[in-house]
């Protein structure tokens, strides 16, 4: 297969790829056509279907998967591939990992690596809340490692939440070394749920886009429900505890402004929230530098706020 990534103008495609959205629509002359994009786990490119009704056409719509005969062009200084035909595929013809994007990291390993954190967790209530809600919700489980850490921006891909929060519980494990006043439990549960809600907020792939929920509640006010909800069902979970706990989840964007609705008050939510911070601003940059065919100054980036620069560059 011939990955997204790896086309250019002129090439000719023979291969199945996801539809990520179909739209008929019309030409200046009247003329009905198809606007597609389609996808694979390395990225998307835009299609046209010039002559939907001619013979080798299939019917086909939104999160299909088709198989593609057609030639790549470039249009205004975007790659678009012409397709001349298009055959809708069924389950069994394809393996979905090549066309959703995926962590590079095995999700097996990383969460054997969380569930080796979590038993180190040594107050019992906290404990008894971590085995409740990543050793014994089977329906749990499967969404927050199948889930994305967002729908953009950074971990925008299957396993995303999982690499995310492994790696900022990890570095709250650092932190909770460095600094004696850090209260180790309450941390690393806190890390472990700060984002959770993100199971709830956002649907899987192939969609990964905001739930009704989502949009009306978010991940941080939903992520401190969830906690909460599986609390109700450890006796004697001492009340101060929870609100600590979901203090933690509350603030962890650290600002009312990136939507927190709490600012950290303790010394356990400012290291939630600087970790956080740390792992989604490095993540980012990272993506930016591995999507890019620019070398040395890559211009100016809204997300980053500055002009960026490649290191990697050659001398």
């Amino acid at each position: 297969m011939k990955f997204i990534k790896d086309l250019n103008s002129g090439d000719r495609v023979a291969d199945i790829y996801f539809c990520k959205h179909m739209q008929a629509a019309t030409t200046k002359n009247g003329k009905t056509y198809y606007s597609v994009i389609l996808q694979d786990k390395t990225g998307t490119v835009d299609a046209k279907v010039w002559e939907p009704n001619s013979e080798g056409i299939d019917d086909f719509d939104s999160l299909d998967y088709i198989d593609v005969y057609g030639e790549v062009t470039s249009f205004n200084g975007a790659l678009q591939i012409n397709i001349k035909r298009a055959r809708l595929c069924h389950e069994g013809e394809y393996d979905e990992s090549l066309y959703l994007p995926v962590s590079s990291k095995n999700n097996d390993e990383m969460y054997k690596d969380l569930l080796a954190i979590i038993n180190t967790v040594g107050n019992k209530y906290l404990k008894a809340l971590l085995d409740a809600l990543f050793v014994k919700d089977e329906e749990f489980i499967k969404a927050f490692r199948k889930s994305s850490a967002a729908k953009s921006v950074h971990h925008g891909f299957v396993g995303g939440l999982l690499e995310h929060t492994l790696s900022v519980t990890r570095m709250c494990d650092y932190f909770s070394k460095a600094y004696p006043a850090i209260n180790r439990d309450l941390l690393i549960t806190a890390a472990i749920c700060h984002d959770i809600g993100k199971t709830r907020e956002l649907s899987l792939f192939p969609m990964n886009d905001y739930t009704d929920e989502g949009q009306f509640l978010g991940h941080i006010v939903m992520g401190s429900e969830m906690v909460a909800d599986k609390i109700r069902d450890i006796a004697d979970f001492p009340v101060l505890l929870k609100q600590e706990l979901q203090h933690c989840i509350l603030s962890h964007h650290g600002k009312y402004e990136y939507g927190s609705p709490k600012m950290p008050a303790i010394i356990e939510a400012m290291a939630l929230h600087l970790a956080d911070n740390t792992d989604a601003k490095l993540e980012t940059f990272t993506e930016i530098l591995n999507n890019t065919n620019e070398v040395g100054w890559l211009g100016y980036n809204r997300l980053m706020e500055s002009n960026l620069f490649d290191t990697r560059v050659e001398s």
